[in-house]
C-alpha cells in the first residue's frame, strides 16, 4: 500500500499528469455528447433557437473560434508560466520551481484550454451537413459555448493566481503551511513498532546473536527518496534477521556505497535479498514525502538569498524565521521516532538512522545565521525566535536551543556595531542564557 501511495503522490506532483485526464475526459464528453445529439431531436422553439445553432455554417463558425481561440489563450498561458518560473528562480533559488509547477491550478488551466481545442475539434469533424444527410450537434455546440465562457473566468484567476505567486510573503505562506502538514504526515508514521526505551537497548547483545553478516549496497548513484518501512519490516522479520541502516531518506548515496549492515542466523536466498533493494527508492533529486529537511531546507533558501549583498532584503529573511519558529515549536513538542524499530513480537529487526530535533534546528538555522552578520535586524529577530522556542522545549531539547542563542549572540558582538543594537541584542540573551 506505501508503494501505491507513494507512487501516486508522485504521479499527482508531475506537471503533465492533471492536463492529460481533463484531455482524456474531454474527449470521453466529445463521444458522449455527440452520442446524446444523434438520440435527442433538440427543439428550436421558444428560448431554444436563442441557444441552440439550426445552422451548418454557424457551427462550423463557433466551433472553429473557440478552438483556434484556445490554442492561442493556451500559448499565452504556457508564455506566462514560464515567465513566472523565471521570476521564481532568480529571486527564491531553483529547488523553488518545482513548487510552482506543481500548483494545482496551473496544471488545470492549460489542461482546460488544450482540453476545449480537442473537443471543439472532434466535435467539428462529427459535423455533417449535404443533401442526403445533415447532421448538427446542438447540444454539443452549447458545451463548448459554455466551457469558452468558463475558460475566460479561468484565465482572470490564473493571471491573478500568478500575479500574487511570485510575492515573496505568498511563497513563504505557501512553503510554511506544506511544512505544517508534512510535519503532520511524517512524525506519526512507524517503521515497525518503536521502542519506547530505546535508549536502554544494547546494540552490541543484539548483533551478537546473529552470526552472519552482509553488507547492503546501494544499486545506483542518487538521492534516496523514501524506505518502503512496513514492507521492509516484514521481510527482515520473516527472515529473523536484523538491519543497521547508514541512511536515511534525503541523503545522498553513491553506487556501490554501504547504506547498511544485515545481520543473520541463515543464509538469505537470493530472490529475498534482491526484495531489500527494491524498498528504497533512489532517484536524482530529493522529494519531501520522508525528508522534513528538504522543505526547511527551501525556506532557508529565501532567507539565505534575501541576506545576500546583492538583494539585501531583511525584511523577506525575517519572515522565513517567524515561520521556521513556528514549525519548530511544533517539532520541540513533537515524539521523535526512535532509532530501534521491532517487530509485533518485541524483536529487533531495524537500526533506522532517524531525523533528531537538534538536527532540524541545525538545518532551520544555522545558514540563517552564518549569512545575518551585519544584520541587527534579523540576529534580534534570531534571538526572539530561540527564546520563543525554549518556551515549547523540554530539558532534553532545551541544550540545543541555547546553544544556537549563545551563537547567535556571538556573532552579534563579533558583527554589530551600533552600541544600542548590541545592548538590545544582549538584553534579549539574558531571557535564554542565565
Amino acid at each position: 500500500m506505501k508503494k501505491i501511495l507513494f507512487q501516486w503522490s508522485e504521479l499527482k506532483a508531475t506537471f503533465w499528469f492533471v492536463p492529460v485526464i481533463i484531455i482524456i475526459i474531454s474527449i470521453l464528453l466529445s463521444i458522449g455528447f455527440v452520442y446524446l445529439d444523434g438520440l435527442v431531436d433538440v427543439s428550436q422553439d421558444g428560448l431554444g433557437r436563442f441557444f441552440f445553432v439550426n445552422s451548418s455554417d454557424s457551427a462550423r463558425s463557433i466551433l472553429s473560434t473557440i478552438s483556434g481561440a484556445m490554442m492561442g489563450v493556451a500559448g499565452t498561458v504556457f508564455s506566462i508560466t514560464l515567465v513566472a518560473l523565471t521570476l521564481a528562480s532568480s529571486q527564491f533559488g531553483p529547488r523553488l520551481i518545482k513548487n510552482f509547477m506543481y500548483v494545482r491550478l496551473n496544471q488545470v488551466v492549460l489542461g482546460a484550454y488544450i482540453s476545449t481545442y480537442l473537443y471543439c475539434l472532434l466535435i467539428l469533424n462529427s459535423l455533417k451537413a449535404g443533401d442526403d444527410f445533415t447532421f448538427i450537434p446542438s447540444i454539443s455546440i452549447l458545451v463548448a459555448i459554455i466551457a469558452a465562457i468558463a475558460n475566460i473566468i479561468l484565465l482572470i484567476i490564473f493571471i491573478h493566481r500568478i500575479a500574487t505567486s511570485i510575492q515573496a510573503d505568498h511563497v513563504i505562506s505557501d512553503i510554511s503551511d506544506f511544512i505544517s502538514k508534512q510535519v503532520l504526515t511524517l512524525f506519526p508514521e512507524k517503521m515497525g513498532e518503536e521502542n519506547q526505551t530505546g535508549e536502554n537497548v544494547d546494540i552490541s547483545a543484539s548483533i551478537s546473536g546473529y552470526p552472519n553478516r552482509c553488507s547492503i549496497k546501494s544499486s545506483k548513484s542518487g538521492y534516496l527518496q523514501y524506505i518502503y518501512g512496513e514492507t521492509l519490516m516484514e521481510i527482515i522479520s520473516r527472515n529473523d534477521s536484523l538491519l543497521d541502516l547508514y541512511y536515511r531518506p534525503g541523503g545522498h548515496l553513491v553506487e556501490g556505497v554501504e547504506i547498511g549492515m544485515l545481520y543473520s542466523k541463515g543464509n538469505w536466498e537470493k530472490e529475498e535479498f534482491e526484495k531489500i533493494h527494491e524498498q528504497f527508492v533512489i532517484g536524482k533529486t530529493k522529494t519531501s514525502q520522508q525528508d522534513i529537511e528538504y522543505s526547511i531546507y527551501q525556506m532557508v533558501e529565501i532567507a539565505v538569498r534575501a541576506l545576500s549583498p546583492g538583494v539585501n532584503d531583511p525584511f523577506t529573511a525575517i519572515a522565513c524565521i517567524d515561520n521556521l519558529t513556528a514549525t519548530m515549536s511544533y517539532l520541540a513538542q513533537a515524539k521523535f521516532p526512535s532509532r530501534y524499530r521491532f517487530d509485533g513480537e518485541g524483536n529487533l529487526r531495524i537500526i533506522a538512522d532517524t531525523v533528531a530535533f537538534d538536527g532540524v534546528l541545525d538545518a532551520a538555522f544555522n545558514q540563517i545565521r552564518q549569512f545575518s552578520a551585519g544584520s541587527p535586524a534579523v540576529i534580534i529577530r534570531l534571538m526572539e525566535s530561540l527564546i520563543t522556542l525554549s518556551e515549547f522545549t523540554n530539558e532534553k531539547h532545551k541544550k540545543a536551543v541555547i546553544k544556537h542563542a549563545e551563537m547567535v549572540l556571538t556573532i552579534g558582538k563579533q558583527t554589530i556595531q551600533e552600541e544600542h543594537d548590541l545592548e538590545d541584542l544582549i538584553k534579549r540573551s539574558k531571557k535564554i542564557l542565565n
